[in-house]
């Protein structure tokens, strides 16, 4: 399992019920898919640790982010993962590039507005970087969180 960029074993009875198990490669491509309510935001919450189930074990490049077995659960602070919500949760009160500086406050100040820029450009927004969320396109709004997601350069990219 150590080549394993990340392993999933998730099991609940009660209000929501889970039975999922999967293992994804680095650099793989894996989609949830199922009708509303099956619960795809619920295993994508569990991994990044804002929701934990009855049963799981969840390891990620060989670290243990949750084991119910153990009573091991790892925060979601410590956790490296980046999550684009459903409604993209941007602030709405920031312009775009405040938005994706926001995620890197780790850099030293002179660094952020130059990673900031190059992410804007990786997701062809370059330009818009003064512009606040309310005057994009959805579609727009989503790369802005796509952007946000990826500057923290998450092990696990949930989306």
């Amino acid at each position: 399992m150590s080549d394993l960029a990340i392993h999933i074993n998730l099991h609940q009875k009660n209000s929501i019920p889970l039975d999922v198990e999967l293992d994804c490669q680095a650099g793989e491509l894996l989609a949830l898919v199922g009708p509303s309510g099956s619960g795809k935001t619920t295993v994508l919450r569990s991994i990044a640790g804002l929701y934990q189930p009855q049963n799981a074990n969840i390891i990620c490049q060989g670290e243990v982010w949750q084991d119910s077995a153990q009573s091991i659960f790892l925060a979601t602070h410590q956790r490296h993962v980046g999550l684009v919500f459903q409604n993209y949760a941007l602030f709405p009160h920031m312009t775009v590039q405040e938005n994706i500086q926001q995620a890197i406050t780790h850099l030293p100040k002179q660094q952020r507005q130059p990673e900031a820029l190059k992410l804007l450009k990786k997701v062809h927004l370059d330009g818009l970087e003064q512009q606040y969320p309310t005057k994009l396109s959805g579609g727009q709004q989503q790369r802005v969180a796509v952007a946000r997601a990826l500057a923290r350069q998450p092990k696990v990219l949930l989306l």
